[in-house]
């Protein structure tokens, strides 16, 4: 027996649009930027401020592309209703039609272009390669004969283009080469980054299995989806340690112990994630892992310099 739908409140116009681009979660688009500028820095003293705002803009924009792709192509495939757990989505609301979602989908992704051409201008062609392959899985997410979002690579898809090429290409337009250290960061950042998508798929396991969607969870059984869960939300700790071995921190520069600080709170969430069936407590836990992962990215950042300064 299904749960009535909550009546939702109607929004403005605005509003409508501003959920629509789903604000609490563009944090996994800023984190691998802040870090990455941090392990330029650290590495070299070298920050660059307009490739810095440049890779930021791109970044945001391509998720915000993303996002609305999503929206849209959901709907058109009958896997978002009004009755979902998550959060209300514009098209299946009937806020706005999906035409109008897919057009300012593709506005951003004609914008986060356009900042390319400068950073192109900026970093070569690897950074051409770069940007037309994230535009290019910005798109696939939704869409296209096999669309990301539905199969099991969803993690997969998260961890490369917000960790290794987010990371990866900020460090690369600060110095022009990307050190083994930033390949770490992106790798730690990467990995919280996927931990966001699980949870998300473990909140909508039922309604994706219904829908025909294939994601890690429907595929692989919720006890798997957990224990890689746990793997995502917990390895990216002892792993920082690492950091410790690397030139900028010396071999024992306790500020590279900064993200072990919200180690607890990691804890936690995973045993919150395990306890609770799917519903909408899954919204709270899914903002809860967007801002672990941008709380690490920050205290790995902000102890870099530190080591590096002081």
């Amino acid at each position: 027996m299904s749960t009535p739908a909550v009546p939702i409140r109607p929004l403005s116009h605005a509003a409508v649009w501003w959920q629509t681009l789903r604000p609490r979660t563009l944090t996994v688009s800023v984190a691998p930027v802040l870090l990455g500028l941090a392990l330029a820095w650290s590495l070299a003293g070298v920050f660059r401020p307009l490739p810095a705002l440049a890779c930021l803009l791109g970044a945001l924009l391509i998720q915000i592309g993303t996002n609305l792709h999503n929206d849209a192509g959901d709907f058109l495939r009958g896997a978002d209703t009004s009755e979902r757990l998550g959060p209300p989505r514009a098209c299946a609301q009937g806020w706005l039609t999906a035409r109008q979602v897919r057009n300012a989908a593709w506005g951003a992704f004609a914008l986060a272009f356009l900042v390319g051409i400068y950073l192109v201008a900026v970093g070569g062609w690897p950074i051409v390669a770069l940007g037309l392959a994230s535009l290019a899985a910005g798109w696939a997410y939704t869409d296209g004969p096999r669309p990301i979002a539905y199969s099991a690579t969803g993690e997969l898809f998260v961890w490369l283009f917000f960790g290794l090429a987010a990371v990866g290409g900020t460090v690369y337009l600060q110095l022009g080469q990307v050190p083994a250290a930033a390949w770490l960061g992106a790798h730690l950042l990467g990995t919280l980054a996927a931990a966001v998508i699980t949870v998300n798929n473990l909140r909508d396991e039922d309604e994706d299995r219904r829908s025909g969607k294939r994601t890690l969870v429907v595929a692989g059984g919720r006890r798997l989806a957990l224990a890689v869960l746990g793997l995502l939300l917990l390895t990216p700790f002892p792993l920082s340690l690492l950091f410790l071995l690397t030139p900028m921190g010396g071999h024992a520069n306790p500020w590279l112990l900064l993200p072990w600080l919200l180690f607890p709170q990691a804890l936690r969430l995973y045993g919150e994630v395990r306890r609770t069936a799917p519903g909408p407590r899954y919204n709270a836990l899914l903002g809860a892992t967007a801002r672990l992962q941008l709380g690490f990215a920050a205290a790995l950042a902000l102890g870099l310099i530190l080591a590096r300064w002081l």
